[in-house]
């Protein structure tokens, strides 16, 4: 089945099998390996991706679902030169990245949390991450950083 939808804000066209999972498709057929393969029943939220803006589970959505929408993975996600965002800096400035394998879901789902809700109480964030599961960092640092990002955004908004 061939799979046409807006990827990272550029247009792809894959032919995959129509029982495959966005997940599948984006590691397996289009190589992008930066959304991880955990649990694969929406429990952990390390395959987490936006589509059409939403946060979601890439595992649970049928990847011919897609089709015509818009996808944007972490790999979609940087500064204007390409490296690392506002974000991604202060996760790594706040400890906030140690196995890293929990990472690229957790800065998804703060991008998510920032487009809806760019002043969050610390509560509205740890509400917002609760779909995502880390096993290191004990959350304190992740929470931080989305905070001191939405911060440095809403300075730089003035």
């Amino acid at each position: 089945m061939l799979i046409k939808f807006t990827l990272n804000n550029q247009p792809v066209a894959v032919e995959a099998p129509p029982d495959i999972t966005l997940l599948a498709l984006l590691r397996d057929y289009l190589k992008l390996t930066g959304t991880k393969e955990a649990c694969e029943v929406g429990e952990c939220g390390a395959c987490s991706v936006l589509l059409d803006g939403n946060l979601v589970n890439s595992c649970l959505i049928a990847a011919p679902s897609v089709m015509g929408r818009e996808v944007v993975t972490i790999e979609g996600i940087h500064d204007a030169d390409g490296g690392p965002n506002d974000m991604q800096r202060n996760f790594i400035s706040y400890g906030a990245v140690q196995c890293g394998y929990c990472i690229p879901g957790m800065v998804v789902a703060g991008e998510a949390l920032l487009s809806k809700n760019p002043h969050p109480t610390r509560e509205e964030i740890r509400v917002a991450l609760a779909g995502n599961l880390c096993r290191c960092t004990g959350y304190m640092q992740i929470v931080d950083a989305i905070e001191a990002t939405a911060s440095e955004r809403a300075k730089k908004s003035q």
